[in-house]
């Protein structure tokens, strides 16, 4: 006899603190220019060297970089034509800091629900 066991689903981990390499993507990208990756990449490190938020070495914050900007892409906030990425309208929302304002004010309306 062969018993089977239910799967749980496990809520995908997500961080709550700041991504840095998305925040400068999405400052480098806010300017409106379109960029090709190497390019982009040059902008994003030196912003990073300059906020010392570079860790990890270049090569691991390349490829990280690439990982950000394509799921950027699958979210619909940044437009790929052949090699060269522009910013779409509401690349904003994708910045640490209007996401943990969107978290903030979830958990304050649920405080304010239980109250």
């Amino acid at each position: 006899m062969v018993t089977t066991k239910a799967v749980t689903k496990k809520a995908p981990f997500s961080r709550r603190v700041v991504d840095h390499v998305t925040d400068e993507l999405v400052n480098v990208l806010s300017t409106g220019e379109t960029f090709e990756f190497k390019a982009l990449f040059s902008k994003v490190f030196e912003g990073l060297k300059l906020k010392n938020a570079v860790s990890g070495g270049e090569e691991m914050l390349r490829l990280r970089s690439y990982e950000k900007i394509l799921k950027l892409t699958n979210c619909g906030l940044v437009k790929k034509v052949g090699k060269t990425y522009r910013a779409l309208e509401g690349i904003e929302s994708a910045s640490s800091a209007h996401r943990l304002a969107r978290l903030d004010s979830a958990i304050l309306a649920a405080a304010q629900a239980t109250a």
